[in-house]
């Protein structure tokens, strides 16, 4: 996730503070790397002017040259520059009314009805809200089975309407069924074109008017770059939606849409998606972005991501196993699980400062466990809750059953067993589990 822009404003930033002595023209020089760093990553250049222009006022009007630390505060300069441009604080989704209607809209291929799936599972498991989806892409019939398939996966009804070719009607009847069941929230998937054409936007137009939907929100796919921020200013033009989403941002994207499309059309963006599986996708906080953006990471995602899959009840239990010096690898593969829950590896390390930086060259798929896993699936269940028994010729059987050599279950071993003594020592010296402070829960 903006990987190339990371870099290229990290060096221009760091070339900055390895200066001995920091002068009007070398702060010059930084911005204008900074300049075309935003441009490579496809910002147009009134917009990436514009930016620096205030980066460069905001560093003068703050004498960072006579500044004792002159780089971090311009890093402080820019992160804060960079937070106004992506709109400076979350934006809420409006899911007032029984039910709520949530208008998707956006080109084909963008991921709408992706995103019209997570959001029900968002909406469904972190707000506690019922949710129906329904199939208003009555042109293209693998937007319905793929949302239908999408609703089983999360376990969300979806209103489809064979033959019906009205995706008004449709829309309408769905939200009647929907008061009549006493669902919360309405989320209408619509059909997209290729390209920005009068016939799908006064389709989309009719749908906005008939329904008068609490929230409508424009899907758009981060890697088109430019393009994209173009077709949102023509898509708010005509329909004036509330909202933008940001979908495959994971990807090999420069991230210029995510940079400016707030900019140019006034409008927040919600969320992002980061990944396929149904549960990556963020609220989008311009703050914690430009932090990444600058190398500094996430922690705040972090924690949240972590605290989704918190128990304490589960901690408690825990915390006497490994007290008792009863933690196994039962256990282990149970916590091996909540991490894989939080999401790419790969995602998750840029977001602790430093170490998606050292991260960067590395290829770290969402497969990293799968050797751990092969070798405690090859384990009896005995072996699983009593690692003291494994022996030499168990050694050679859980080997032999996982296809890993010898001398990687043996290192896997000793780890694991001097985790179990690192943890032990720590919960006996604290007596008890670290709990996360009360405002975090």
């Amino acid at each position: 996730m903006f990987e190339n822009l990371s870099n290229r404003i990290e060096k221009a930033l760091h070339t900055l503070k390895g200066k001995g002595s920091i002068t009007d023209i070398n702060v010059a020089e930084t911005v204008k790397e900074i300049r075309k760093s935003l441009i490579d990553a496809d910002v147009s250049y009134p917009i990436a002017k514009a930016f620096t222009d205030r980066v460069k006022s905001e560093a003068l009007g703050r004498n960072v040259i006579q500044s004792i630390e002159p780089g971090q505060l311009m890093v402080k300069i820019v992160h804060e520059e960079l937070t106004k441009l992506m709109g400076s604080e979350a934006s809420d989704i409006n899911i007032k009314g029984q039910p709520a209607v949530v208008l998707i809209a956006g080109l084909q291929g963008s991921g709408k009805t992706t995103f019209s799936a997570k959001l029900a599972h968002h909406l469904k498991n972190k707000r506690g809200k019922s949710v129906m989806l329904v199939a208003g892409d009555v042109y293209r019939p693998a937007a319905i089975s793929q949302l239908q398939t999408l609703g089983t996966q999360i376990e969300v009804p979806v209103y489809t309407e064979d033959g019906n070719k009205n995706p008004v009607a449709i829309a309408q009847n769905a939200i009647h069924e929907a008061k009549n069941k006493g669902i919360n929230v309405v989320i209408v998937d619509t059909a997209g074109r290729l390209a920005v054409d009068e016939e799908m936007m006064d389709e989309i137009s009719r749908l906005k008017t008939t329904l008068v939907p609490q929230e409508t929100l424009f899907v758009v796919d981060a890697m088109t770059g430019q393009d994209a921020v173009n077709t949102a200013k023509a898509f708010n033009e005509r329909i004036d939606f509330d909202g933008v989403v940001l979908t495959k941002l994971d990807g090999d994207t420069r991230g210029g849409a995510a940079l400016t499309i707030r900019y140019t059309v006034d409008k927040p963006i919600k969320f992002v998606g980061v990944g396929e599986k149904m549960d990556a996708l963020d609220v989008f906080h311009p703050d914690r972005m430009a932090g990444r953006i600058l190398g500094m990471g996430d922690v705040v995602s972090f924690v949240e991501r972590a605290q989704e899959q918190y128990n304490e009840e589960e901690a408690r239990r825990l915390q006497k196993r490994i007290v008792k010096n009863e933690y196994n690898f039962e256990d282990f593969l149970k916590q091996l699980d909540q991490i894989k829950k939080m999401g790419s590896m790969k995602d998750l390390l840029g977001m602790i400062p430093g170490l998606g930086k050292l991260t960067k060259d590395i290829e770290i798929g969402d497969d990293a466990f799968a050797p751990i896993e092969a070798m405690i699936g090859s384990m009896t269940p005995y072996e699983r809750r009593n690692p003291s028994c494994i022996n030499a010729s168990r050694k050679q059987r859980i080997a032999a059953g996982s296809g890993r050599s010898l001398q990687e279950l043996n290192r896997f071993l000793k780890q694991f067993e001097q985790t179990r003594k690192m943890m032990k020592q720590v919960s006996t010296t604290k007596g008890r589990m670290p709990q996360m402070p009360r405002r975090m829960r």
